[in-house]
């Protein structure tokens, strides 16, 4: 890969693609509404409004690539439904006036059989609330002339991840040595991928045009409990985990009585209740890439989350970006 590399939005993962592109030399730019985005000479930041197609073809002019990192301004169906089409739509557009292939971080929402284990070709064809807004996201992908690639990870990790399972509603708590709130069960397996893994996916699905116009899996490691991980950063952190408690699920669905934001938690508790694991030893193979090793991720997710704890609750908060709930 070489020349210009276009990343919209800076959450976890467009910070991430942005920086391990900028650490290979690669010419980026960052456009975000409020001109965030990684310090680096190699990094141009913008504001701009990425549903607005008429803004954007200045921007994308000579890219190589396009990876679309943004998401809904809040965690809802409804946020999502009128965000979310327009602003791929507009991005497929202008991307494809340039001859640019689109990356899209993806998440496990759209699968309809997720008590079995998940793998590339398995049915994405979940229906209503936000699994059915994955669901016609994909399917509006696939029928784009753009090229296209969407890379589908599990619950996110690491640094810059904030609004998480394994994110701000764990690892403080596990340094502070405070007792850990779990949802659903603390030991069902699950699939949690390391952010910097997803973009080295995303980056290398781009240089690879025999796997475009396809769905991909970040390389991921085993699955987890949500002890397990909690139990890595612990070891990660060189101290003893805390007691775990749960959240039942009738106690999520009564609050979700009251409350939208846990209504909206509550559509997703079937992850947590069960297994749910994803395969992503296929697209690993094609890729030619591993996920890192459960250890080193975790080490280095608690070392951002201590130099970002002690500089303070608003030194360094980037936008959350994807949801990390897949």
């Amino acid at each position: 890969m070489s020349g210009l590399y276009v990343v919209t939005g800076a959450g976890p993962v467009g910070w991430t693609v942005a920086e391990q592109l900028a650490e290979r030399g690669e010419r980026v730019r960052v456009l975000t509404r409020s001109g965030n985005g990684p310090d680096h000479p190699q990094i141009e930041k913008l504001k701009a409004d990425v549903s607005s197609p008429g803004l954007l073809g200045d921007a994308f002019e000579g890219a190589a690539a396009v990876f679309h990192c943004v998401h809904g301004s809040a965690y809802s169906a409804a946020a999502w439904e009128r965000e979310l089409p327009g602003a791929e739509q507009a991005v497929l557009a202008v991307a494809g006036e340039a001859g640019a292939v689109v990356v899209f971080p993806e998440s496990l929402y759209s699968y309809s059989e997720p008590g079995q284990v998940m793998t590339e070709q398995s049915p994405r064809e979940a229906r209503g609330g936000k699994r059915g807004v994955r669901s016609a996201l994909l399917r509006a992908r696939a029928a784009s002339a753009t090229d296209t690639v969407s890379v589908v990870a599990g619950d996110f990790f690491g640094p810059r991840v904030r609004m998480a399972h394994a994110g701000e509603r764990m690892v403080p708590a596990v340094l502070a040595r405070r007792p850990l709130q779990m949802v659903g069960s603390a030991d069902q397996p699950h699939s949690f991928t390391y952010v910097p893994d997803l973009a080295a996916a995303m980056i290398r699905a781009a240089a690879k045009p025999g796997l475009w116009n396809r769905v991909l899996h970040a390389p991921t490691i085993p699955p987890l409990t949500q002890r397990q991980i909690a139990q890595a950063f612990a070891a990660a952190a060189n101290m003893p985990l805390a007691r775990v408690h749960t959240v039942p699920g009738w106690v999520l669905r009564t609050l979700g009585l009251f409350s939208a934001d846990m209504r909206e938690l509550g559509e997703m508790l079937y992850q947590f209740q069960r297994p749910f694991v994803m395969d992503s030893r296929a697209s690993e193979e094609q890729l030619g890439l591993l996920p890192t090793p459960l250890h080193e991720a975790a080490k280095a997710t608690v070392e951002w989350w201590r130099s970002e704890l002690a500089a303070g609750p608003d030194t360094g908060r980037a936008p959350a970006g994807m949801p990390a709930g897949s």
